[in-house]
């Protein structure tokens, strides 16, 4: 029988915006289906969730929680404490709330978040981005009732029978890029008859690529290439000088993504799976410099899952003085090249993942 009440959700994900945008993602698609539900999201209380959430339209409470450092230091001796806070915070929340459904999309919050609300016989989904699961849901796996995922061969590391095949969240704005070239180049004020590349390093930044950018700038005007240069916050400040520069566009954050994307001929990019996920549905050619400091180096298998179909170029980073001017002159002068890669990736895009997923959330609201 249908519930007659508005269905409440709870949301948690965050730390890093490939784990914030894809709740976003998930949210906006459940209010469209279901206008009168409510909604709650619960990030880390000093992470950049408690800005992005609130400025996508939800209410966010934040909980007192960090990941362990992997080498020895005085915040871990914090952690027990920080979780133990955060799993009677959770309690307290599951029970004030009374979802209908808990969702999980990665980071710290969603750990304590979600082992509460399941103990408690709350149905509960986490979605995975990474072709390697973060730690956090990996310890979920064994209690939630569904796991989304984007990448084939996860059943090495969650129940075999709970896994369904989705694809990443992406949002809905890009799937009209291919339509916006002229005006995402008028947008930015670039000019229609020269190459764009577009420079991509996360929504924090990455300081190795924006040192391969900074060390490139001539080297770009010698092949009559404009850039898009989004440094990150953390490094507008070094680097805003180049703004005086006359094709050169250095951005703190870039607003308009989809416009960004329409504007670029070539990208460059991490390897976060969000992102990855993003640029198979925008199609143009990528150049992906994965990090090499995050968990289980998920980022480069992430961008060797692409590289290995021929649809990218995947440089680490200890090889980008040596391989980086050489690849991209043969990409920025190559045609064919160019159009090989957008065809290749465009094919591996999952472009329904949201509603996939979305459609997995109503499974467990029919089957309570």
């Amino acid at each position: 029988m249908k519930n007659n009440k508005p269905y409440r959700f709870i949301l948690s994900g965050g730390g890093t915006g490939g784990h914030i945008y894809p709740a976003v993602a998930i949210a906006d698609e459940l209010k469209s289906r279901h206008p009168d539900a409510e909604f709650l999201f619960v990030g880390a209380s000093d992470r950049m969730e408690m800005d992005k959430v609130p400025q996508a339209g939800y209410e966010i409470e934040g909980l007192w929680i960090s990941g362990i450092q992997r080498k020895l230091t005085l915040r871990n001796l914090a952690f027990p404490l920080k979780l133990i806070s955060s799993l009677l915070r959770s309690r307290k929340i599951v029970n004030t709330f009374k979802p209908n459904v808990v969702i999980g999309t990665g980071g710290f919050a969603s750990g304590p978040l979600l082992h509460v609300a399941s103990s408690k016989g709350v149905p509960s989904l986490i979605q995975e981005q990474n072709s390697f699961p973060g730690i956090t849901n990996k310890l979920l796996a064994k209690k939630v009732n569904t796991i989304c995922v984007a990448y084939e061969g996860l059943d090495k590391f969650f129940p075999k029978e709970k896994i369904k095949l989705t694809g990443n969240p992406i949002r809905k704005d890009l799937l009209q890029v291919k339509d916006k070239h002229i005006e995402g180049k008028d947008a930015f004020e670039l000019k229609h008859n020269k190459q764009t590349l577009l420079v991509l390093g996360g929504s924090l930044g990455a300081r190795r690529i924006n040192q391969l950018i900074k060390d490139n700038i001539g080297f770009f005007e010698e092949r009559d290439v404009q850039v898009v240069w989004q440094c990150g916050k953390l490094y507008y400040d070094q680097y805003k000088q180049y703004n005086e520069l006359k094709n050169i566009q250095v951005h703190a954050f870039l607003n308009h993504m989809d416009l960004a994307y329409a504007a670029a001929d070539v990208i460059i990019s991490r390897a976060g799976a969000i992102s990855v996920s993003e640029l198979c549905i925008v199609g143009k050619p990528v150049i992906f410099i994965p990090s090499p400091n995050v968990a289980e180096d998920h980022q480069t298998k992430n961008a060797q899952s692409v590289a290995d179909k021929n649809a990218a170029i995947l440089i680490r980073e200890k090889d980008l003085d040596v391989d980086f001017q050489t690849k991209f002159s043969d990409l920025i002068s190559n045609d064919e090249k160019r159009n090989e890669l957008s065809k290749h990736i465009l094919s591996l895009a999952l472009v329904n993942a949201t509603n996939a997923i979305v459609d997995e959330v109503e499974n467990l609201l029919n089957n309570k």
